[in-house]
């Protein structure tokens, strides 16, 4: 079943260099308005050790050049799966009647992953619009054993959206349905092609948040998002995704409807097959429909943006942090001064504190707004009082949260266009950002 799917690349793809596309031309932008947390001691330099590796070349470049082959790339060898013929488009094309994608120019933006490192060559993109349909092409593609590539939003940044060779694309874009949703559980379903930032949009306006919140919100796929088992900026309070989706509606590689698709939460019956499926990457079928459980909106929200000294302070205010703030703590994002250079010259976004080798950004949410000020207002004097931060700025209304989510979200375009790659995360060992496993995903 598994042999039906595409094999993928190996895993020093985090070391292929990304092509530099061109530059902005915005006006520069400022954060005026956010109150100041005024820090002891004069201003930090942009000192110490880096956590980027360079990839190669700058953005100045005046034009992005041609993404090379991965097969030219690489000495990745295609595997005895049979080449798409007429008789297989017209077959296709009764599954998804004017869904089959053959146009040269639309198919190039599938074809390349975000970073621009890699580049298949597939010339053809199908786009079902329901689980039976996928059921279809994944059945008729394993009786003529023709190689699939499942793709969502194509945001994710090792590359597993897109084929390696030839293989057909299925897309999930046109899978967009709210199933339901439950205003007593918080309980969400809906086809693997809605996009995050939409989801997000759907439930706060019933007083609900998704417990995923990524910087690719606005384009990623919900059944990406639970195939790669992305972990998000809300980790730290909702946990990952093992526990927050409830079940799981799968395509197996031979056509078959796996239907877990259950709403319960406490659900002690038999085994628990929607596990295999969460990071599995696509290698054991394609997620067609997904169902969550939403928490409940919190109704305080405040973001905190700090400067370092070091790396060690940023730890030790990282368990400071876990420690006074406790329940309300839902994000630790950090940041070094080379990133924040990047984001002012690629995004003329300007750093709302003072010069600092390392940046924190801290969100707490709750119920009480007065009770969250008052642990966060002691959090600040004690590292500020500890030397463990120099400078900061705090923002509790909705417009200058956003703006410093902006700012750390916004981190990885800018890294990308001068030719970097970050490799700090302090929830993921760095061996295990470049085991990315060898098999075709769905990706965010």
């Amino acid at each position: 079943m598994m042999s039906r799917l595409a094999p993928r690349w190996p895993a020093w793809l985090f070391w292929w260099q990304a092509a530099c596309p061109q530059g902005v031309s915005a006006q520069q932008r400022t954060w005026a308005g956010a109150s100041r947390i005024p820090g002891p001691g004069g201003p930090w330099g942009a000192t110490g050790t880096s956590p980027l590796v360079r990839r190669g070349s700058s953005s100045a470049s005046s034009c992005a050049p041609e993404v090379v082959l991965t097969r030219e790339r690489y000495s990745v060898r295609r595997l005895p799966f049979s080449v798409v013929s007429e008789d297989d488009l017209a077959a296709l094309e009764r599954i998804v009647p004017g869904r089959v994608i053959t146009d040269p120019e639309e198919l190039e933006a599938p074809n390349v992953d975000w970073l621009r490192t890699v580049r298949g060559s597939s010339k053809v993109l199908l786009r079902p619009r329901t689980s039976q349909e996928v059921a279809h092409i994944l059945r008729y593609c394993h009786e003529r054993n023709l190689a699939v590539s499942p793709q969502g939003g194509n945001t994710g940044m090792v590359g597993g959206s897109t084929p390696v060779f030839d293989e057909i694309i299925v897309s999930t874009a046109l899978m967009n349905q709210i199933v339901s949703f439950h205003n007593v559980s918080g309980v969400l379903v809906c086809q693997a092609g809605c996009v995050l930032e939409e989801l997000s949009r759907y439930v706060e306006e019933r007083g609900f948040v998704v417990p995923l919140d990524l910087g690719a919100k606005g384009s990623c796929h919900i059944g990406g998002n639970v195939a790669t088992n992305a972990g998000g900026l809300r980790f730290l309070r909702y946990g990952s995704l093992r526990g927050t989706v409830l079940g799981l509606e799968v395509v197996l590689a031979d056509g078959t409807i796996l239907n877990c698709l259950t709403s319960l939460r406490k659900d002690n019956t038999g085994y628990d097959l929607k596990q295999l499926f969460i990071g599995s990457e696509g290698t054991l079928g394609v997620i067609t429909a997904v169902s969550i459980l939403c928490p409940p909106k919190p109704s305080a929200v405040n973001v905190a943006f700090l400067g370092c000294p070091g790396f060690a302070e940023v730890l030790q205010t990282f368990c400071t942090c876990r420690g006074m703030l406790g329940e309300i703590l839902s994000a630790f994002e950090f940041m070094d001064a080379e990133c924040m250079k990047l984001v002012g010259l690629h995004l003329h976004l300007a750093c709302p504190v003072q010069e600092s080798p390392f940046y924190i950004l801290i969100e707490t949410s709750g119920s009480g707004a007065g009770h969250d000020a008052e642990k966060l207002s002691g959090f600040l004097e004690q590292v500020l009082g500890s030397g463990l931060v120099t400078d900061g700025t705090l923002a509790t209304d909705q417009r200058r949260i956003k703006m410093l989510w902006a700012l750390r979200e916004r981190i990885t375009e800018a890294l990308s266009r001068d030719g970097y790659v970050y490799k700090y995360d302090l929830s993921l060992p760095l061996d295990r950002l470049y085991d990315l496993g060898t098999a075709t995903c769905i990706s965010t």
